[in-house]
């Protein structure tokens, strides 16, 4: 789903949505920012590119990045758990992962995790995406949108 339907169908539903971006740093909310009307819907974003900022702005539990790092599913769940609960939106996506090119912390680059975390849902959703870091991340984008846009369809 595009921003604008994205935007459109929230505004409808009279729903608001958040994001914790860590790979992404800020490329899921700048696009809904441009829809007019977005300020309805967009509550705000937290860019968590450093490790511990996970744990201080996003609420990310410190053992579990300690012990996995910070690309993992349970890290895009409590992601998305965080945008939603500290920015007061109905949803929140979560977005971790290595756009390249070398890995991070033994995880290859393309590994992505997308979170997700709503009203009787949460869910996770691991990609394995190939190119270059800026198609990895409109890449990453794109599935948040997408994630989204199925629970709200």
């Amino acid at each position: 789903m595009e921003a604008r339907q994205l935007v459109a169908t929230l505004t409808a539903r009279g729903e608001t949505v958040a994001a914790a971006e860590s790979l992404t740093a800020g490329l899921v909310c700048a696009p809904l920012a441009t829809v007019p009307g977005a300020s309805a819907v967009l509550r705000g974003g937290l860019v968590v590119y450093a490790t511990e900022l996970k744990t201080v702005l996003a609420g990310v539990d410190a053992g579990l990045l300690a012990e996995h790092g910070a690309v993992h599913p349970e890290v895009a769940m409590q992601l998305a758990r965080g945008a939603r609960e500290r920015c007061g939106a109905t949803w929140g996506l979560g977005l971790t992962g290595v756009a390249g090119p070398s890995p991070q912390d033994g995880v290859a680059p393309g590994t992505v995790h997308v979170g997700l975390a709503g009203p009787g849902t949460v869910t996770v959703r691991t990609l394995g995406l190939s190119g270059d870091r800026d198609l990895i991340r409109t890449r990453s984008v794109q599935a948040a949108f997408a994630l989204l846009g199925e629970h709200l369809t």
